[in-house]
């Protein structure tokens, strides 16, 4: 972010932050507190509909879980019940998912709460790392820090792969699968690399953090474009998400510790072309999926993509120019009077009116980095 003294946000403005955190709190969060939860295995449904009513779950997944243990306790102070529904999706993490034989956490239960895909992916075991961090430097319990350990020392003795980077997926009994690195599970380690980092000394995680940035920009940047790929540079079907390239930004340039590293430089330029390629003049609409050259793969309009790109600028030069007009854009575009809108289509019509329980994750990082972009002097 610029060094240059900031001029005040304007009085509009910062209500209309405040109109949009009062959505949040008052609409998203009492959701997954009441119609959204599963009081018998106390775990979030996976979506609810837009009148909020459950959808027939097929299945609940660790990840999700995870996702709502860090909104819970990023409530923890904030909103009533919020430290005791983190407890319990702890909990629910550990009886639920956990594999008592093998070690890890499966990827998913069935509605009755066996087992039912128990393989072993990266992303799940990311966000169990991002959320026990979080919870951990709330409640400071010991049991906390074990699970965190734990799932630290899973990544770094199973998914590894000696290069820096980690597999996607493994078996239940971490047997090879063949899946390689994919782009998206790396991202969300990094995110709980440097979660992790943030609320302790732990040498072992940062070193793995800067072995995974020295990786990614060896394995997954487009040497002519500086494209974050979504699978390794010289795979055959690659393209690129432009939120990821904001998602990617934002980790990096925030951070003090990567900032400055080769694969900060490479997203820094990336995101100029994202913007020009994949993202609405008119609207800031950002599309879902584009070819390397720049083609439209897919041009669904994502409210996850869109909360990246905001919390995404606002960390650049031009934020005070550009933060009001893409924050109404949010609000106008996604939100509504009984939660938001997962997904419009290339023309702005809602294309996916369901509400998954992952989405809040989202929009809370983004609200986080809003109310920390607006207290800044």
């Amino acid at each position: 972010m610029s060094d240059a003294p900031r001029s005040a946000p304007q009085p509009e403005v910062t209500a209309l932050f405040a109109a949009v955190q009062q959505h949040f709190l008052q609409v998203i969060v009492p959701l997954w507190q009441e119609s959204g939860w599963n009081t018998q295995l106390a775990l979030p449904y996976e979506a609810v509909d837009g009148q909020h009513a459950p959808l027939p779950p097929q299945r609940y997944r660790a990840m999700a879980c995870a996702r709502q243990l860090f909104v819970f306790s990023s409530l923890i102070g904030r909103v009533p019940g919020a430290e005791i529904r983190a407890a319990a999706l702890f909990r629910s993490l550990q009886r639920h998912f956990h594999d008592a034989e093998h070690g890890g956490w499966f990827y998913s239960i069935d509605p009755q709460g066996a087992p039912l895909d128990r393989r072993k992916d990266l992303y799940t075991h990311a966000f169990i790392i991002f959320a026990c961090a979080h919870y951990w430097a709330k409640v400071r319990e010991p049991l906390v820090e074990s699970v965190l350990n734990a799932a630290l020392n899973v990544v770094a003795g199973r998914f590894a792969d000696g290069t820096g980077l980690y597999e996607a997926v493994l078996a239940e009994d971490w047997s090879s699968l063949d899946s390689g690195p994919l782009q998206n599970p790396l991202m969300h380690l990094a995110e709980a690399f440097l979660a992790t980092v943030s609320v302790r000394e732990d040498a072992a995680t940062l070193k793995a953090l800067d072995g995974l940035a020295e990786a990614m920009q060896q394995r997954f940047i487009d040497p002519d474009t500086g494209l974050m790929l979504e699978k390794p540079k010289g795979t055959v079907d690659n393209w690129y998400e432009p939120g990821h390239q904001f998602e990617w930004f934002y980790l990096l340039e925030s951070s003090e510790h990567l900032r400055g590293s080769a694969l900060h430089g490479s997203l820094k330029r990336s995101f100029a072309l994202a913007e020009a390629q994949g993202v609405d003049t008119l609207n800031g609409a950002v599309t879902a999926m584009l070819e390397i050259d720049g083609t439209v793969r897919d041009a669904t309009q994502r409210i996850w993509a869109q909360a990246e790109y905001l919390r995404a600028l606002v960390l650049r030069p031009d934020a005070d120019q550009r933060v009001p007009q893409l924050l109404q854009a949010l609000q106008q575009r996604f939100l509504h009077a009984k939660g938001w809108h997962e997904c419009l289509d290339a023309d702005g019509q809602v294309s996916r009116s369901d509400m998954p329980s992952t989405t809040p994750y989202h929009l809370a990082t983004c609200y986080l980095g809003l109310a920390e972009y607006f207290a800044a002097p």
